[in-house]
């Protein structure tokens, strides 16, 4: 039987499974008095009808960028001088939409535009299902030796390869990535570890501590996931001084961004067997260029940052685009405000 391709599924009313959101903090209203004044919206550099379409959804209003607009969708991650610009130009703008959970690309924007009538608001949370999603694969693919399996070309009599059931994981992160992970984990049986800016505890997390205890807690860990933003603060979270605390059997797994981890740090630890292995989805830098030591280094699997694709994310941004056009309108409950001074 011939699977049918994704329109043929529609055309037979095949339910295709759709991502939800993961939020890690309640959704408050803005105050009143703080809210952004309503006004048309500009969708830039390049409007797609699946945005415009959510922003009509909540009834509104899509207009080229004019005195009169009041909203601003960004939907570039690369072009970050250019939003800046147009902030500059454009300070009657009073709400920005970024693309992206992680605002990093935009930090210098952010702390240049920080004023008290601009509301930034991004997708954190929107991407945490199908992130997470590939966060466990790689756990399993590393603790099941897959990328020596993967590039084998005889028959191994080496019994390699360990089970995720029953080990203890520590996530470092506590944002809808984290939440969702620890949901995807509870059939294993695994002990997480959360590791966060505060000791405030995560639902699920058997401990929760917070970042300064980073040290206590690797040498228990199997495996180490990181999830967390990247801030001023957190770059190079993971260096060799960590690599060094982890156990010869822990992987390391990093879905966030690649300079969270200090790479030369990491290819010296693999290359001396300090660490079991590592799976990266994102690198520093990024693109990692061709030649670069990690693609020879037999226990590193590399994805070239696809945790999630565009056929993932469009639904998922234009749905957080729906929720908060609707704020932007009427109640003023904005999803994923992001805090331009913590950088997140």
């Amino acid at each position: 039987m011939t699977v049918p391709t994704s329109p043929e599924r529609q055309a037979l009313d095949v339910p295709v499974a759709q991502h939800n959101a993961v939020l890690a903090e309640e959704v408050a209203p803005i105050p009143e008095g703080m809210r952004p004044a309503r006004g048309p919206i500009a969708i830039l550099p390049r409007p797609a009808e699946v945005f415009t379409a959510a922003v009509r959804a909540a009834h509104g209003e899509v207009a080229e960028l004019s005195p009169a607009t009041r909203g601003l969708i960004w939907l570039s991650y690369a072009q970050a001088d250019q939003l800046g610009s147009t902030l500059a130009a454009n300070p009657q703008i009073q709400w920005v939409q970024l693309p992206w959970a992680g605002v990093d690309a935009f930090s210098r924007i952010l702390a240049e535009q920080a004023r008290p009538d601009l509301l930034w608001t991004s997708a954190k949370g929107a991407y945490a299902q199908p992130v997470a999603e590939h966060a466990l694969a790689l756990s399993l693919a590393l603790l099941r030796v897959l990328p020596t399996r993967a590039t084998a070309s005889s028959w191994s009599t080496v019994p390699e390869g360990r089970s995720l059931y029953g080990r203890t994981v520590v996530i470092i992160g506590a944002g809808g990535i984290a939440l969702e992970l620890i949901r995807l984990l509870e059939p294993f049986g695994t002990r997480v570890t959360v590791v966060r800016r505060s000791s405030r505890p995560v639902p699920g997390a058997a401990l929760t501590v917070p970042t300064s205890a980073l040290a206590e807690v690797l040498p228990q860990a199997d495996l180490v996931i990181v999830a967390a933003a990247l801030t001023k603060n957190t770059r190079h979270l993971i260096g060799a001084a960590e690599l060094a605390l982890m156990r010869p059997v822990a992987n390391l797994v990093n879905i966030a961004r690649g300079p969270l981890v200090d790479t030369d740090a990491l290819v010296a630890a693999l290359a001396a067997g300090t660490i079991a292995g590592a799976a990266l989805d994102v690198t520093d830098p990024e693109p990692l260029p061709d030649g670069h030591p990690l693609w020879s280094e037999p226990r590193c699997l590399i994805t070239p940052h696809s945790a999630d694709t565009p056929e993932m994310t469009a639904p998922l941004l234009a749905e957080r685009i729906r929720l908060n056009v609707r704020a932007f309108l009427t109640d003023g409950r904005f999803v994923g405000v992001v805090d331009p001074f913590a950088g997140y």
